[in-house]
Order: structure tokens, then C-alpha cells, then sequence
């Protein structure tokens, strides 16, 4: 199956000048980095780190469903990855009977372990440099609007032969500011089931109040099976299909680790901007984490009290919660932190030493000249507008569901094959509405339709307010009751009715669809406007990458985050967040009894794991002092993508799984600060004490290869 993961957004390269920074390319390591590496107390043969003709560690890092990172950790294809990461998979396993969000849940059996629908694992098969095919074909006049979609259009005949393949994904992803091209294969296996998951209680430990924060005492890991055919090849869903034996199986060290301990990442990190520009930076800061914090902290109050007095829909809303807050928070952080850390100061430093650059001579000015000037006028001037837009998409295109349900109907084919009219019902539709509540989103569009008028000026209201204004008063309550009242689309019954008769004019003239359609010709409106500065930022960034790059020509760099397989070192270490206050390097279960509150959605915890932990039997899982310790702190470099991320000591044995940054670095995707970004792990001897002692399944962990 081809997937082209070509956008427009701006990928940028980080030049490495502070120890320890970086998201390396495993195919791409050079000296300098591995002579650091060894320097930290790395033992692993460099030569098994990547190979694609042999077995190596790459072969057991996997890209967990579409956003996650996981390891292969038994030669029956058990994979380790995050609670959050399988937390969607979780949920739709769930219901109020079965509640395994709730309670947990383990397989004492092969038999027992439940197909996850939908769910995939790939894994890395090969990378293989393809820009010698792609650059001379692009031509040089062209926008950089133009320029993405020439390259998409020859990476389309670069893929084609993956795409009737579904089980191969293919994408041809840019490095380096767009100067070099990778195709990157994966292994797709679609046969995926849960073997064991912690309460919630446990896996997210803390909830919100402690997301991004330390000291910590989540459990945050859930354990899948990859199933194969008996080829060991990956197929459909199947009762024939057997587990999988993946090429490289990761053993599991009972060692622990200690303060200075050799720690090393490798995962699929998302995304990262460690070159944008001030003025980048400032708006992304006023325009797109402002307006965010705000519409989704409305938006989540009101979830958040349906969810604490009703488990139906705290079952049905549990994920699309997480997945929201999550960023919420992160967008506060990532604000105090530019702030604390003086993010801004330190880049326009840069560019101040830039521009004196750029001034030395005449070639300097003649192809950077206006560089700097143009960049700041470029973001100073679409501030107002790029925050209109964070509102609008946050409100329309995020907020109220029935907006996107719409958007989702629009996309159906009245005039397809039958077969592909049932597949989208089914994909598309039925699987939406099974964690649809509509009481609930009637409450949230009066509040977030109104908020989005008090923030933007009148001419950017989608017309629909118009009516709102004239047929109910301004009154946005009423209108919500009036649409959800009379839409067709709140009902699955009635809107598959509707689908299957192929009743266009039914459907485009229902009040849901109406609400749809207004906002998407505002959205419209509002793309347009900014288009022309989305075009001067992306050649702006791309052009100052390129000086910078020239400036320092003897720099070593690593190219931005891009959602590939990506390997960071470092130690294990504490930090000082701020003036006489030192975060030691790890927590015990000490931490958790005295976050403890009785039935509080957060800190609460079933009495049989409390009693559990009281018994102190921690056996082979106990530290040296006898403690259990529960998470670690290490000074790697990570961002969104990387949860479930194998740690690894120095022989390339797993310790633990990376699931968090701390709140201090959150401006960690701007800019790497080494005395403060930390990465925030579940000690793997914690994890194995939950499996084996809390949910009583040892034969798990008898499957593993244990090194002590």
C-alpha cells in the first residue's frame, strides 16, 4: 500500500551544537557521533545497530499504530509499548461489562488475547536514498507551493509498484530542508491483539495533573502480539494466523540504572522545528498556542464532567480526551518554557550573528539580503490572521464532532460500487459514531460557536451565524437545541437510511450539514488569505536554513523530526529546574502511596494493588536498596511519536520505555536544551513487577530473554 508523507510543512535541520542533541539516522551516524556514544560508555557493535541484510536493532523497533513507537521483545512477537499508545485499541476492546480501561485485562492464553481491529505494526524494512531521482526532475522557478507538489507528483511513479500492496507501506520523506530524499519501506502486519494492559489506574497514574510534570509514578505500558501467516508473512485477520517471529528480538536487563548510566532511544519521533525563526516562533507562541489552550480547555470542561458521571461516556470519550488534553497542556508548556528558558533571546542571537554574516560581503547580501526583513515582515503581518485560523480550526474543524461527521459524509462516493459504499460506511461512519455522544455535543457548539465570535472580527463568521442571529435571537443554546433537534445526522439509523438511498438532496439540506458547509467556505476564505504568507514563510525558513548551513560550514548536523526511525543517546541523569530545588533522577513507589487520594479520578488506585505494593514482595524487580523503582529520568532527545520507545542501557538491553518529556523543555521541539530537556521513562522492572505480580501473568514475562 503506498502512503506518501509529503507536506508542506517546514522541515528544517538542527545544527548540533550542544552535547548530546540530536535525533540520528541510524543509516546516517557518523564518527563524531559515535565516538560520543562510546565516550557515554556505549559496548553495542556499532555494525548491528542498523543492517539491512542482516538481523539488527532496528529490525525490533516498530511503528506502533499511526503514532507510537514499540519493541519487539519475545520471539513470539510480543511488542512493549506505551498505555496511551494502546489506549485507542483499548477502548474499542472495551464496553461497561468488559471494561478493560477500567480494570485492566490479561490473556492467560494464546487463545484468549483479543484482535485490536484496525490496529497495525510496522516495522522498518529498508531506507534507501532516492534524491538523485527527484531534484533534477523539479524545476528551480518554481513556488515553493509548486515545488511540493512537482516532488509529490514524482514521488507518486516512485511508489507505484507498493500500491496494491497492503501490506507494504512506502513514503518518500524530505531531510534537510528538502536537499535529500529518502524511500522508506515498512513491513505492515494488520493482525494485532492485546495480551496485557494495566488499569488506568496504574497506565495513567496522575491523569492531567501530572502530564509532562516530574517526579512521576505512571506505569504507562501496555503489552500487544504481532500474528503472522505461517509463512511468518504479514496477512489479514485470521484464526490460522500464528504469532510472529520477528528478525531481532530485544532482551530485557534486570539491572536497572544508575545516575550517569549509558541511555539510548530509538523510536519514531513526529515532528520538531529546531530552526525556525523568531518571528516563527513568536507566532506559533501568540497565534497557535494561545487560541488552542483556550478552545480546548472549554471543550474539555465540558467532557471532562460527563465522563466523571457517566461510564458509558467516559468509555466513549476516554481517548478522544486524552488525545486532546494531551496538546492542550503541551501548549502551555511549551509557552512557559520559551519563556523561562529565554527561547527567544537565544534565536534572535543567532540571527543577530547571521546577519553580521550576511553584511560581510557582497555574495552573502546578494543571496540573503532581505532574508531576515522579509521573515519578520512576513510573520508580523499574518499575527491577526493565523490566529483567526488556530480559532476557527480548533472550533470548527476539532471542536464540534458533527462538524467533522459532516465533512466525513461529504466524502462519500452516492455514485460508487456498492462494496466501496459499504467499506466507508463501516471504516468511516459506523466506527465514529460508536464513541458519538450527541446530548454531550450539544453542549459543546453554543459554547465554543460563541467563544469563536467574541475572538474573531464579524466578517470572519461563517454565514451561518447570520441565521443564528436572525432565526433564534443570537441565541446560541437555542440553535443547538433546534439542530440537534432536527439533524438526521445525530441519529446512525436514520443517516444510514439516508447513505443508502443515496438521498443527496436529503442530505445537503439537513441542519448538520447547513452548519458543515458554512464553516467550510469560511475555511476556505480564511486558506486563502494566509496562502500567500504560508508560501513567503515556507521559502523564508527553507532560504535561512541554507545560510545558517553556509555559515557554519564544518557544523555537524541531523536533519529534523519526520516520523522515521530515529536513534538519540545520552545518560541517565537529574535536573535543576529552578533555584535551590534538585529532581533526583528517579521515584519509587514510595511516590505513588503519597500521591494517593481515595477515589479521586487521578490518584486513585484498586485496594488489591495497594495491597500489593504494601507487601513490598518486589523479588528480582527490587533495586538494590530494595525499593521498586517506577520511573527514570534520562537527558535524551525525544518528542512527540517516541512514546513506547525502547530505552537501552549500553549493551543494547532494554531498561525502560520512554513516555513523556518534563514540563520544564517543552520548548523542546524549538530548541534542545541540554541542562533541562529530560526524557521521562517507566523503569522496565516496574513494568515487569505489574505484569507478573499485579496481573498475575508470569508466563509473560517467561517469554522474555531476561539479562541481569
Amino acid at each position: 500500500m503506498r502512503k506518501i508523507l509529503l507536506t508542506t510543512a517546514i522541515l528544517l535541520v538542527a545544527l548540533v551544537t550542544k552535547a548530546d542533541e540530536g535525533m540520528w539516522l541510524l543509516k546516517e551516524l557518523n564518527r563524531q557521533s559515535v565516538e560520543r556514544m562510546k565516550e557515554l560508555g556505549f559496548t553495542f557493535p556499532v555494525n548491528k545497530l542498523y543492517d539491512e541484510k542482516n538481523a539488527s536493532l532496528k529490525d525490533a523497533v516498530v511503528i506502533f499504530g499511526g503514532g507510537c513507537s514499540g519493541v519487539a521483545v519475545s520471539e513470539k512477537g510480543l511488542i512493549f509499548t506505551n498505555h496511551h499508545c494502546g489506549y485507542g485499541a483499548i477502548q474499542r476492546l472495551s464496553s461497561v461489562e468488559f471494561d478493560y480501561l477500567k480494570n485492566g485485562f490479561k490473556a492467560d492464553n494464546m487463545q484468549q488475547e483479543l484482535y485490536a481491529d484496525g490496529l497495525t505494526i510496522s516495522f522498518l524494512r529498508s531506507m534507501e536514498e532516492v534524491t538523485s531521482q527527484i531534484l533534477p526532475k523539479v524545476p528551480s522557478v518554481l513556488s515553493e507551493v509548486q515545488r511540493e507538489l512537482a516532488i509529490d507528483s514524482i514521488s507518486s511513479e516512485l511508489l507505484k509498484q507498493y500500491d496494491d500492496d497492503p501490506f507494504t507501506s512506502a513514503r518518500i520523506i524530505p531531510f534537510y530542508s528538502g536537499n535529500k530524499f529518502y524511500k522508506v519501506v515498512y513491513d505492515v502486519f494488520r493482525d494485532i491483539r492485546l495480551v496485557v494492559t494495566p488499569p488506568s489506574s496504574v497506565g495513567k497514574y496522575g491523569g492531567d495533573t501530572d502530564n509532562w510534570m516530574w517526579p512521576r509514578h505512571t506505569g504507562d505500558f501496555s503489552v500487544f502480539r504481532v500474528y503472522a501467516d505461517r509463512n511468518n508473512k504479514p496477512a489479514k485477520h485470521n484464526a490460522d494466523n500464528v504469532p510472529y517471529k520477528p528478525k531481532y528480538v530485544v532482551p530485557v536487563s534486570l539491572g536497572g540504572v544508575n545516575n550517569g548510566d549509558y541511555a539510548m532511544t530509538i523510536g519514531y519521533p513526529g515532528s520538531t522545528q529546531r530552526y525556525l525563526s523568531s518571528f516563527g516562533i513568536q507566532q506559533q507562541m501568540e497565534s497557535e498556542n494561545k487560541p488552542r489552550i483556550e478552545v480546548r480547555g472549554a471543550k474539555q470542561d465540558i467532557w471532562w464532567d460527563a465522563m466523571t458521571k457517566n461510564d458509558t461516556i467516559r468509555l466513549k470519550y476516554a481517548n478522544k480526551y486524552a488525545g486532546s488534553s494531551n496538546y492542550w497542556k503541551n501548549s502551555m508548556g511549551m509557552n512557559e518554557a520559551i519563556v523561562k528558558l529565554d527561547v527567544l533571546a537565544e534565536k534572535q542571537q543567532l540571527e543577530s550573528r547571521l546577519a553580521n554574516w550576511i553584511n560581510r560581503n557582497e555574495k552573502n547580501k546578494a543571496k540573503y539580503g532581505n532574508l531576515l526583513k522579509t521573515l519578520n515582515e512576513t510573520y508580523t503581518n499574518s499575527t491577526d490572521l493565523a490566529r483567526y485560523t488556530t480559532y476557527f480550526l480548533e472550533t470548527f474543524n476539532n471542536g464540534i464532532e458533527l462538524i467533522r461527521f459532516s465533512n466525513t459524509i461529504l466524502e462519500f462516493d452516492m455514485d460508487g460500487t456498492e462494496e466501496d459504499k459499504a467499506e466507508f460506511i463501516n471504516d468511516r461512519i459506523i466506527e465514529s459514531y460508536k464513541n458519538y455522544e450527541p446530548k454531550l455535543d450539544k453542549k459543546v457548539l453554543p459554547v465554543l460557536m460563541r467563544l469563536y465570535a467574541q475572538r474573531v472580527p464579524a466578517k470572519y463568521l461563517p454565514d451561518i451565524y447570520e441565521t443564528i442571529k436572525t432565526d433564534f435571537g443570537g441565541d446560541y443554546d437555542k440553535y443547538a437545541d433546534w439542530l440537534f433537534a432536527n439533524s438526521q445526522f445525530t441519529n446512525l439509523t436514520d443517516l444510514m437510511n439516508l447513505l443508502k438511498v443515496a438521498d443527496t438532496e436529503r442530505l445537503t439540506k439537513d441542519p448538520a450539514m447547513e452548519l458543515a458547509l458554512s464553516a467550510k467556505d469560511m475555511g476556505y476564505e480564511l486558506s486563502g488569505q494566509m496562502i500567500s504568507a504560508y508560501e513567503n514563510m515556507m521559502r523564508g525558513e527553507r532560504q535561512l536554513m541554507a545560510a545558517l548551513m553556509e555559515m557554519d560550514p564544518k557544523k555537524s548536523f541531523y536533519p529534523d523530526a519526520t516520523f522515521t526511525q530515529r536513534m538519540s543517546y545520552g545518560s541517565v541523569k537529574g535536573y535543576k529546574p529552578r533555584d535551590a530545588v534538585w529532581y533526583d533522577y528517579y521515584t519509587t513507589e514510595k511516590g505513588i502511596f503519597e500521591k494517593y487520594k481515595e477515589n479521586d479520578p487521578e490518584f486513585h488506585l484498586q485496594p488489591y494493588i495497594l495491597d500489593a505494593l504494601k507487601e513490598k514482595d518486589y523479588g528480582r524487580y527490587a533495586a538494590k536498596d530494595g525499593t521498586l523503582r517506577v520511573n527514570f529520568l534520562s537527558d535524551n532527545d525525544i518528542t512527540g511519536g517516541n512514546s513506547g520507545s525502547p530505552v537501552f542501557n549500553s549493551k543494547a538491553e532494554l531498561i525502560g520505555l520512554a513516555f513523556d518529556g518534563n514540563w520544564e523543555s517543552l520548548s523542546g521541539d524549538i530548541l534542545f536544551e541540554p541542562e533541562m530537556q529530560r526524557t521521562i521513562s517507566v523503569d522496565i522492572r516496574y513494568v515487569l513487577y505489574t505484569i507478573d505480580k499485579i496481573m498475575n501473568a508470569p508466563h509473560i514475562v517467561n517469554e522474555l530473554k531476561i539479562m541481569r
